[in-house]
């Protein structure tokens, strides 16, 4: 069974930065998708940034672009997202998620290929 355990979240002030972890285990495919989703209160549960395993270019929702990353030291067993330049806004619970792509098609692109969730992170962030 995979498990996903997510920590580094917390509460900040705008303009500060926080690093998101999330330890991976259990079995998976050699190459698999990854990704953070976050779901603020009274919101819709929305990706921050995707990827493949096995290659191609992580992707990230418009609003974090140039202030969160998934740093190269991240793995298939540790996850990371560094978040900068917090804004009020970006407040959410944070999840991390792994599951199996989709065949044909871009992977990892569509928020069923996710099947395996942690239990969430808190971030505040206050103005």
């Amino acid at each position: 069974q995979v498990r996903l355990l997510e920590s580094g979240g917390g509460s900040v002030q705008a303009g500060g930065s926080l690093r998101l972890s999330c330890a991976v285990s259990g079995e998976m495919d050699m190459n698999f998708c990854m990704g953070w989703f976050r779901q603020a209160p009274g919101k819709e549960r929305e990706v921050v940034a995707r990827l493949y395993t096995l290659g191609g270019q992580t992707r990230y929702v418009d609003s974090v672009k140039g202030r969160f990353t998934i740093p190269e030291d991240s793995s298939k067993n540790t996850l990371l997202l560094q978040m900068n330049s917090l804004k009020p806004e970006d407040t959410a619970i944070y999840y991390c998620a792994t599951g199996q792509p989709r065949l044909g098609g871009t992977p990892c692109a569509l928020d069923d290929e996710f099947q395996y969730w942690g239990q969430g992170t808190q971030v505040t962030v206050s103005s």
